[in-house]
């Protein structure tokens, strides 16, 4: 399965087969919630949240990928990537992008 965020694949003459989506949520446990809140205070890097939005991509994209393997992929072009706060502390991550299959 070969993921671009171009709408080609250079080399590839492409059909078109349809819209293809993963998403998730995600939070961190009460615990990572505290320290990251002090370390909010204090100045720098979130590590913690910046592992989960990590995690949540790489999951959304898995799911993305076994939708368009579903129906026969070969391929996904114009990936994009969009999060949005569901409640305090929780994320969602979507993964879409365009399933192709070659000529």
């Amino acid at each position: 399965m070969i993921l671009v965020n171009t709408d080609y694949i250079t080399g590839k003459e492409l059909e078109t087969i349809g819209l293809v989506k993963g998403s998730t949520i995600q939070s961190k446990n009460l615990g990572k919630d505290i320290t990251q809140a002090i370390k909010s205070l204090l100045g720098g890097e979130l590590k913690a949240y910046n592992e989960m939005m990590n995690e949540a991509r790489a999951l959304a994209t898995k799911r993305m990928v076994e939708e368009a393997e579903k129906l026969g992929a070969d391929g996904i072009v114009n990936i994009r990537y969009a999060s949005s706060s569901i409640m305090q502390n929780a994320a969602e991550v979507i993964a879409y992008g365009t399933a192709v299959k070659f000529n």
